[in-house]
């Protein structure tokens, strides 16, 4: 079940959002009281309740916003219990000193804004102590391992327990708490409310993630990387998975720099069969693996993890979806057959995990490649290894190119006025690759567009990139139009109807 948070200042709009959220299929309300401008009415709250409702007065300290003395928030409590709601949370300072009335059910609750705690097994085996129905953890994950410590209190809970990470660390917890047995998990009616670090849309947990579907049995994948907050993949994989009715949920986990190996090692407890690995761990992925697909050795970057009987296997799916996206998008390049890009003159921008696939692969049908980068030393790095040329950053304007391609971050979300070459470079004979899918239509493709060039979004290429990983995840051909239709949905401004 999911308990959908509403925190709003005005009672009016905190009625309609109860409604709305029950229409959508919430079992569970908590209705942040502090968030309330003028004092509670607890007639209009409750009025034509819909299901079961939390009521909570967060205290500044705790994330919340009561502003007002603790003696005068322990009276509102109490009046809360006697108006009617279903459930009410009680901080565990405070809840020894408020009492259960009738049949009102308690959720005893814990937040750390800073760390999980290292006496954290202690602090929850004296709240279960404390006459709950429901033990809550919310503390802040400042590491990966950090959501293993409050998963693993689910494993065997004294109490019903429900724990969890706040902050974008600790996203996997909140989901992966139904495959442990949480009773509910905690979403927001509208996380752009700010009512708690990291908190997911109740429309995310319900329609990305299914997360009333996630059980004992649900397979684990996720994505890897940092940041992530932005990828597609939970939307891409997710979809393919409801669409062959796969019990599967994929995740994303926020991994630093230099911390890939020891994650991987603490979460195949989980254990997590698959991953896709993103920026910035696509070299460090290769030595975590036992073995690995021969696009990796030659390119020396891997996007894919696939766990096996004896370990990870390596591949890079960015190899083969970039040689086939510009197959299959740019006939005019290609002459639409396998290697006809042979003698093609190619300018790429950028020297990171994506363009080292996208270079090996088109300098292996046969084009002419040329990479400039912002940092120098890895463009020429590249370059030396691929076999092809090297251009200074600042005379990539120079170049007589018929395809450019951006492997660059220039002009993804959030820095979408940015372009990584200056408009007078967009003839109308030349074509651009931007490998940027968020947004599919970057300020390049826009002004390429509008210059005559044709153009190939980062969309085709993601898309074919992710069909191979969902392949290797299950050994399933994957559901290619579903998930390049949920992408475009997701980066369109028009939502699409079902049967665009």
């Amino acid at each position: 079940m999911i308990c959908v948070v509403i925190g709003r200042t005005r009672h009016k709009m905190v009625q309609i959002e109860i409604q709305e959220a029950a229409k959508r299929g919430a079992g569970m309300i908590e209705v942040r009281l502090d968030f309330l401008a003028k004092a509670p009415d607890f007639a209009r709250l409750l009025e034509d309740k819909p299901c079961a409702l939390v009521a909570t007065v967060r205290r500044q300290p705790d994330g919340g916003r009561w502003t007002g003395n603790e003696e005068a928030r322990r009276m509102l409590l109490r009046q809360a219990v006697v108006a009617g709601f279903d459930w009410v949370d009680l901080e565990t300072d405070v809840a020894d000193d408020i009492r259960r009335y009738k049949d009102v059910k308690r959720i005893v609750s814990y937040h750390n804004l800073q760390e999980v705690p290292a006496d954290l097994e202690k602090v929850y085996a004296r709240m279960c102590n404390q006459d709950p129905d429901v033990v809550k953890l919310a503390v802040t994950a400042t590491r990966p391992s950090d959501n293993l410590r409050l998963l693993d209190l689910l494993k065997n809970p004294a109490k019903p327990t429900v724990a969890l990470c706040m902050g974008d660390l600790g996203a996997p917890s909140r989901v992966l708490a139904g495959k442990y047995g949480a009773p509910f998990t905690y979403a927001a009616f509208n996380k752009e409310r700010g009512i708690a670090p990291g908190l997911i849309s109740f429309d995310e947990l319900m329609r990305v993630y299914r997360y009333e579907e996630v059980n004992a049995d649900t397979a684990v994948y996720g994505v890897v990387g940092d940041p992530v907050a932005q990828s597609l993949g939970p939307l891409v994989h997710n979809t393919a998975f409801r669409k062959l009715g796969i019990d599967a949920v994929y995740v994303p986990f926020r991994v630093p720099r230099g911390d890939l190996e020891a994650f991987l090692i603490n979460f195949a407890r989980i254990p997590v069969r698959g991953y896709s690995i993103t920026i910035p761990h696509k070299e460090a992925a290769i030595a975590a693996a036992k073995q690995r697909q021969p696009a990796v050795t030659l390119v020396q970057a891997a996007n894919t993890l696939v766990h096996g009987p004896d370990g990870f296997t390596a591949y890079n799916t960015d190899f083969d979806a970039a040689r086939e996206s510009v197959l299959a998008n740019l006939p005019h390049l290609s002459g639409g057959e396998l290697g006809g890009l042979k003698g093609r003159t190619v300018l790429l921008l950028g020297a990171g995990g994506a363009a080292r696939a996208v270079a090996h692969a088109l300098h292996d049908t046969g084009a002419l490649v040329t990479i400039a980068n912002r940092t120098p030393d890895k463009a020429q790095r590249l370059a030396e290894e691929v076999g092809c040329r090297y251009l200074p950053w600042e005379d990539r304007h120079r170049v007589l190119c018929e395809l450019l391609v951006n492997c660059t971050s220039i002009g993804m979300h959030p820095n979408l006025d940015e372009m990584p070459v200056h408009v007078s470079m967009l003839k109308s004979d030349l074509t651009v690759f931007d490998t940027v899918y968020n947004p599919e239509h970057t300020l390049l493709i826009k002004e390429a567009r509008e210059h005559g060039c044709q153009v190939l979004t980062g969309v085709d290429m993601f898309v074919r990139q992710a069909a191979m990983q969902f392949q290797l995840f299950t050994g399933k051909e994957a559901p290619v139009d579903t998930m390049r239709k949920a992408v475009k949905r997701a980066l369109s401004p028009v939502t699409l109807r079902d049967d665009e």
